[in-house]
């Protein structure tokens, strides 16, 4: 599903972020583990290699995502040029050291300097951001909440004697390149419900989880076996029906039943769920590499069309009356 959803404070955040990056030593980035890359910002991405800055990556979250595969996605995030990752979730004791830890060893110069080691943590609505800066302080300094783009300014925190943090707003990207990041988000609860088809989502959600969990799937729901080969429709319709989303007449509330879906999933009640790996991320990436560069050329056909369209417009003004008469001429005798 193709998904654009960017409030006005989004823009100004990019702005205040692209700003900030100038005087910053570490940035944090703050991803879903049970969607990595589809949660990570290309934006962020951006914007850090311009300014070539180092970068850890935090897999929050991890509760709720498959072990296994959060291991993957460390391992691999850790083979990416100046980049660190460590994963975390709410129940994590000590997230302050670890994550210190990881930035100093990213910016060894600031370990002891005169100047304090700076620092920037930034990621998509609704990732976890507050609730780590909340922990990170001891106290409530930030605001959370279950809906997206809760935060809407930048705050900057002390976050030890020669540390200082700078929080920035949620903030998503203009145009999701792929259907599939923008199915994932969705369902994560990362975009805002007037930006998304339930129905549409739930699909997808049972799609990727028949082709990856189809036992928890089954096991949840009560469905027979052989989810794998039902098609995903009639998954939702049995889902809804077990779980008594039912108008009156007996008619299956689809809507319903993708909420209900929902909150199986962000509560890992279904099961502990990743819903990409390494490997299907390197397909979605050459895919979204091979649109970009599709919209690049036809991009630069239509800039040379108008700029040849100018060319001729700008011969046919500049020509004398008199050959302007006799093109007219010859025009009236074609």
């Amino acid at each position: 599903m193709s998904i654009q959803w960017f409030p006005g404070h989004m823009f100004k955040a990019k702005k205040a972020l692209e700003e900030r990056l100038a005087d910053i030593d570490v940035v944090i980035e703050m991803v879903d583990a049970r969607l990595p890359m589809s949660s990570s910002n290309p934006m962020f991405a951006s914007m850090i290699g311009l300014r070539q800055r180092p970068s850890l990556k935090i897999l929050n979250k991890q509760d709720l995502a498959d072990p296994i595969q959060t291991a993957a996605w460390l391992d691999w995030f850790s083979q990416q040029k100046n980049t660190r990752a460590i994963a975390l979730d709410s129940g994590d004791g000590a997230p302050k050291q670890k994550i210190l830890a990881a930035c100093r060893a990213l910016a060894p110069h600031r370990d002891g300097g005169a100047k304090p080691l700076r620092l920037v943590i930034c990621g998509i609505p609704n990732v976890g951001k507050s609730t780590l800066i909340n922990a990170l302080m001891g106290r409530k300094i930030a605001k959370t909440g279950n809906e997206p783009a809760i935060t809407k300014t930048q705050q900057r925190i002390q976050l030890a004697e020669d540390v200082v943090l700078y929080d920035t707003p949620g903030m998503l990207w203009p145009k999701i390149e792929h259907e599939t990041c923008g199915d994932y988000l969705a369902a994560s609860g990362a975009v805002g419900r007037n930006a998304l088809d339930e129905e549409t989502i739930a699909l997808a959600l049972i799609a990727t989880l028949k082709r990856r969990y189809p036992n928890a799937l089954t096991s949840r729901y009560g469905l027979p076996d052989g989810v794998e080969a039902t098609p995903d429709d009639a998954v939702l319709e049995a889902i809804g029906r077990r779980r008594g989303a039912v108008r009156s007449g007996g008619v299956v509330d689809y809507q319903k039943a993708a909420e209900i879906l929902f909150t199986d999933f962000r509560a890992a009640i279904i099961a502990r769920v990743t819903l990409e790996t390494p490997e299907e991320w390197g397909v979605i990436a050459a895919e979204i590499a091979r649109r970009q560069a599709i919209e690049r050329a036809e991009e630069a056909e239509r800039r040379a069309l108008r700029k040849g369209s100018k060319g001729r417009g700008k011969g046919k003004n500049d020509a004398s009356p008199a050959q302007l008469g006799r093109d007219d001429d010859e025009d009236d005798l074609n």
